[in-house]
């Protein structure tokens, strides 16, 4: 129990140091504003509204009510302020790598080795991304109901019970309800039966500190996972059914079936590269099949299988429980977030390592447990692990810098890959906040150029260059973002600007409209298409949305000015 405390603290303590400068970082413009500081229902805090809000929605191509109510608490705990939201994030962390310690221990009585996997887990430069970043809040909350899930099924196979057994369904539910990684518990699970749990095979005594598992049929096994499989499968379908309604998974024109199955392939042996060497971290790897990348030649995916079958091969061979498991554990719980459903733009993410990479720490840290038989080798292993922690604490620290800021972030995403169109998009819209306008041009340029039918970029890049009186450009960039993405309501909205701007009133009427019945509910369209008709003389019909816009938004001044105006001149005409 002393060597337990003294390892929670180091850990604790370890894990703090590196994560605690992001209490002083910002919100990045990455999922942050949908998730938090632009969503009214999350910024409302923790309401009954909210909660029925949080149950219900689908927003940001999610369904996960427990990461809304999180994000809910920490509103009405500390407002907008994003270093209290940090810090649930970090809190959290360090709450995942205590109980990964704690539930290793409870199953293997081996201490040390427990908490070099936790250190590992806690320290690794590739779990930074699932920290620092406030939006992925529902990564460490999956992760930990998913731990406390653990830990209830380690007391339910020593003493099986309804009662030992409910508390595993109940916080794996909690867990798929915070973000659907975890729904390959059921399979791991399974693993753990094997190893270290040994519920196949019969065994003799145990001790106080790991009490004997008592041996299970191996159908028993399976069949007592058929509840816990029933909440993967209706996760895995709400998940797939509101990523495909949201439009977050690619046109399979650009990935189909077997490019998937290629990049998966190499994303395995890349994701264990970037462990053994986390150097070109990034928060978006872009997808080679996607416009403007390289598809993988076929010696490259052909070698990453020949690595993933060697791999296997060794470990089999080695007849060791704990590296089949490990790195079954690694295989297989990648498989949600592996790319064979693609969502997203991304070839991998290293936000997707948070629980995978458990399986290969265990083999690890049990692989050099063994090596270090002799007091002589015990004392070369010790002194490689701390070398390693070291450097993986120095690498996350220095990592999680890039998280302070958006343009820090985005400029670093740029570093690792020049060519990133959404990279370039992202620092394309800071700088046209900061109003250094061309440079914010060039970065939209640079994305168009390299994925030329994306409607976001060339909006962007239309209303800068009407901004600097180049109208004409801006109306045909406006006219091919539409020819795309024609329900546009920004495009719709800003070419009808544009149109008004330079005096073709009757032009901008109709796309002012098409912006109405996108967005009913936007006032100041109404106002302006108040304006433009007010120009050419419908003052009836001017009349008509000057009130619209009123009865959105009583406080705006340009619609009330307009209707008075409307008003004037109608009583005033003959």
């Amino acid at each position: 129990m002393h060597r337990s405390l003294i390892v929670c603290l180091l850990l604790s303590g370890s894990v703090a140091a590196v994560y605690g400068q992001t209490l002083q970082f910002e919100f990045v413009r990455w999922d942050d504003p949908p998730y938090i500081y632009e969503n009214p229902h999350v910024r409302g805090g923790l309401t009954r509204h909210g909660l029925v809000w949080a149950f219900t929605s689908s927003h940001a191509a999610n369904w996960h009510p427990l990461t809304w109510a999180s994000h809910m608490l920490d509103c009405d705990r500390f407002g907008l302020r994003p270093g209290g939201h940090h810090a649930g994030n970090v809190l959290l962390h360090i709450l995942n790598t205590l109980l990964l310690f704690g539930v290793l221990r409870s199953m293997t009585a081996a201490v040390w080795r427990s908490a070099l996997v936790a250190a590992l887990f806690g320290l690794h430069p590739l779990h930074v991304e699932s920290v620092a970043w406030v939006a992925e809040r529902k990564d460490v909350l999956c992760t930990c109901f998913g731990l406390l899930a653990l830990g209830a099924y380690v007391s339910y196979a020593r003493r099986p019970s309804v009662g030992r057994y409910l508390p595993v369904f109940l916080l794996f539910a909690a867990s798929l309800a915070s973000k659907a990684m975890f729904v390959t518990l059921p399979f791991a699970l399974l693993l753990l039966d094997v190893w270290p749990l040994r519920r196949i095979e019969s065994r003799v005594g145990g001790n106080a500190q790991r009490p004997t598992a008592r041996r299970v049929a191996p159908l028993a096994l399976i069949l007592e996972k058929i509840p816990l499989l029933a909440l993967s499968v209706a996760s895995s379908l709400v998940t797939y059914i509101v990523q495909r309604n949201f439009g977050a998974s690619e046109p399979t024109q650009w990935i189909s079936e077997s490019t998937r199955a290629a990049n998966a392939v190499i994303s395995y042996v890349r994701y264990l590269y970037k462990m053994i060497w986390p150097t070109d971290l990034s928060a978006l790897y872009h997808h080679p099949n996607l416009p403007g990348g390289t598809p993988w030649a076929a010696w490259q995916v052909a070698g990453a299988a020949g690595v993933l079958l060697v791999l296997t091969a060794l470990v089999v061979m080695a007849r060791r429980r704990f590296l089949l498991v490990g790195w079954l554990w690694y295989l297989g719980t990648l498989v949600p977030v592996i790319g064979l459903i693609q969502v997203g733009h991304q070839a991998m993410a290293d936000r997707y390592t948070y629980v995978p990479l458990i399986g290969v720490f265990v083999a690890v840290s049990w692989g050099v447990g063994e090596l270090a038989a002799t007091p002589r080798r015990r004392g070369v292993a010790i002194f490689a692990a701390a070398l390693i922690l070291a450097a993986s604490a120095v690498c996350a620290t220095a990592q999680a810098r890039h998280w302070r800021r958006s343009e820090d972030l985005f400029s670093h995403g740029l570093a690792v890959e020049p060519r990133n169109p959404v990279m370039h998009f992202n620092l394309g819209q800071i700088r046209r906040g900061q109003s250094r306008d061309d440079e914010a041009i060039n970065h939209f340029e640079q994305s168009l150029r390299v994925r030329p039918r994306d409607p976001a970029a060339l909006i962007n890049l239309a209303g800068l260059l009407v901004q600097k009186q180049r109208v004409e450009e801006g109306i045909e960039r406006y006219r091919r973002a539409l020819e795309m993405d024609p329900r546009s309501f920004l495009g719709h909205y800003n070419i009808a600007f544009a149109l008004a701007s330079s005096g073709k009133h009757e032009k901008a009427i109709g796309h002012y409209r098409m912006a109405l019945r996108i967005r009913p509910d936007n006032a100041l369209a109404h106002a302006n298409l108040g304006e433009a008709l007010e120009s050419v003389g419908s003052l009836d019909d001017a009349i008509q949305h000057y009130r619209s816009a009123l009865r959105l938004d009583d406080t705006m001044s340009k619609a009330r000015a307009g209707l008075d105006r409307s008003l004037q001149a109608r009583e005033a005409a003959p």
